[in-house]
This record gives structure tokens, C-alpha cells and sequence, in this order.
């Protein structure tokens, strides 16, 4: 990993020194790499398949790997463990999410303390969806937190070493047009948090414009980094996964070029892999330097991202 990360000593409980640099100036550095997400692994057997991922995706030095709460909400505990290990474990740097949901704001505060004293200095902070049904109308916890620019500030007040946010290219469900959605996004980013990671959409001048907005809206923003997300669509199940991410947005040229490779498992792979690499080529020719690529705990289709979007560390 980069000497950036080289840690020193923060005040705080006993463990493992968390990185001292922000993520936001490691990102602002970075030149032609990438990041990834990863999700606590539901048993013994998909760890395993995991920890094998994650040292063939090590040899390509990510920036950093997100680590998620897990298919279905999941909790704050796997993901702790999950980002603890990589700390100990890799010279891959955690990224922990952190979500508001059912939580009061005490309770935010102890995971906070427990990242740090495992060496975790860095956390997504999500308002996330209700569990259950990500649809429902959303109800903060009795003494929780409303608002991701709440957790933004709580995060910080806690000692984190950085922060990033989500970003909408489609615009949040909950907002009622996308100027009032990017102005949620530039609230969150002055809250104090040092980057942003755009949630997947499949065409790129999605991601540019909300680029753009950004850019109209928040001047003073200029320069912070916000991450555009891939993920190679390598299979019909992923193309159910990518629905459910995206809140069943697929455009039709994406429909006309897999329909037709429903039955074939190798075409459909293939054109799934070639659909990401035509994004991953805009963005990067679009002046973008780190591109998220969920992993879904597999490292084939990343591997392949990375080696022909020349974005290993």
C-alpha cells in the first residue's frame, strides 16, 4: 500500500494505530487505481471464499475496501469483524459502514469506539434503509439520528480519520428532484465528510452529471472526491442484484445487449464484463482516477477490471 497509509498513534483505546492520513488526501493523490466494496460473509464457507478473494484483490492495492452490513440490512458486528481483520490481517485499508438505522445515538458512539479500537479510522456514514423492506417510509430510531450529515458530525466528534458519503447519480427516492438531492449531497460533504462514493448506475452521463450539478452547486466543493461505482453485470442473478441497487433503473440498451444471452452463461459473462469496461474506459477518459468496483466477494471480474483498466497500486 501507499506510504500514506503508514500509520501513527491516535488517542484512544488500546489496538492497532489507525491510519493517520484521510482518505480524502489519499484520493486526491491517487492516479489510475481503485477501491472496492466488500459484505460480511453469511457462513464458514463463503469466509473462506472471501479471504481468498480478498488476497488475490490485495496484490492489486486497492485504496481502500468498503466493508458493508451484509445482504439484507445485516448488522454492525460483521462488519467490525470483517474490517478489524482486514486492519490486522491485509494491507488493505477498512472502510467501515456505519448506518443510523435502529440505532440510537449512544449505541453509534460504542461501534464508532470499537472500530478505532481495532485500528479503524475510516467510515461510510449512511442514514441506510429501513430493514426488511428498503422501501418502507423512513423512521428514525427514539434518540437516533435523522439525517446522514448528523452521523457525518457524530463520526467526527467520535475521532474518525475520515468519512465519506453516499452520492445519488438517480437521485435519492426520497428527494423530491435532483438540485434538491445535490444539495443534500454538498450539506453532507460540508458536515465535514472528505469524500463520496456514487451509488451504481449503468450510464456514465449519470454519474457526469451529478458530477456537474455538484460542481454548480457547490463551488467551494471543488476537489473533493467523488467516486463513480461499477458493477460488472457477469450474470443474470447479478442483473437481479443490480436491480434491486439501482431500484429496478436499467436502460434499455442494457436490456437489448443480455436479453438475448439469458441462456448462455459465457456470452452473458462476457458481454456483462465488456458493458463495465466500456464504462470504466469513459470515466477514466473523463478525467475520474479512482473507480469503486463492487466485488460482490468475488475477485474474477475485478481482477479483470482492474488489469485492463490499468488500475493496480
Amino acid at each position: 500500500m501507499s506510504g500514506a497509509l503508514d500509520a501513527g498513534a491516535r488517542p484512544g483505546p488500546p489496538g492497532p494505530a489507525a491510519p493517520a492520513v484521510p482518505l480524502g488526501d489519499v484520493l486526491r493523490a491517487a492516479r489510475r487505481r481503485f477501491s472496492v466494496e466488500l459484505s460480511p460473509p453469511h457462513d464458514e464457507a463463503g469466509a473462506a471464499r472471501q479471504w481468498e478473494a480478498v488476497r488475490r484483490l490485495e496484490r492489486l492495492r486497492p485504496v481502500f475496501a468498503s466493508v458493508t452490513y451484509g445482504a439484507g440490512g445485516g448488522d454492525q458486528d460483521g462488519t467490525v469483524e470483517l474490517a478489524g481483520r482486514l486492519r490486522d490481517g491485509t494491507g488493505v485499508r477498512p472502510l467501515a459502514h456505519l448506518t443510523a438505522v435502529g440505532q440510537p445515538a449512544d449505541a453509534l458512539r460504542e461501534v464508532l469506539r470499537r472500530l478505532r479500537a481495532a485500528g479503524v479510522g475510516d467510515v461510510l456514514a449512511l442514514r441506510g434503509d429501513p430493514h426488511g423492506d428498503p422501501r418502507a417510509p423512513w423512521r428514525p430510531h427514539p434518540g437516533g439520528l435523522q439525517h446522514a450529515d448528523q452521523l457525518v458530525r457524530l463520526a467526527r466528534a467520535e475521532g474518525a480519520v475520515s468519512v465519506g458519503v453516499a452520492a445519488f447519480p438517480l437521485g435519492h427516492p426520497e428527494s423530491p428532484d435532483l438540485d434538491s438531492d445535490t444539495r443534500h449531497l454538498a450539506g453532507k460533504l460540508r458536515a465535514g465528510a472528505d469524500f463520496a462514493i456514487a451509488q451504481l448506475c449503468f450510464d456514465v452521463e449519470e454519474f457526469l452529471r451529478l458530477r456537474d450539478r455538484l460542481a454548480r452547486t457547490a463551488p467551494d466543493l471543488a476537489g473533493v472526491p467523488v467516486l463513480p461505482g461499477l458493477l460488472p453485470v457477469t450474470s443474470p442473478r447479478v442483473l437481479e442484484v443490480t436491480r434491486r441497487l439501482t431500484g429496478d433503473h436499467e436502460p434499455s440498451w442494457l436490456q437489448r445487449r443480455l436479453a438475448p444471452l439469458l441462456d448462455d452463461r459465457g456470452a452473458f459473462r462476457e458481454e456483462g464484463l465488456e458493458v463495465a469496461l466500456e464504462a470504466g474506459q469513459r470515466l477514466l477518459a473523463e478525467g475520474e482516477q479512482v473507480l469503486h468496483l463492487y466485488s460482490l466477494n468475488s475477485s474474477g471480474a475485478v481482477e479483470r477490471l482492474v488489469g485492463e483498466l490499468g488500475l493496480a497500486g
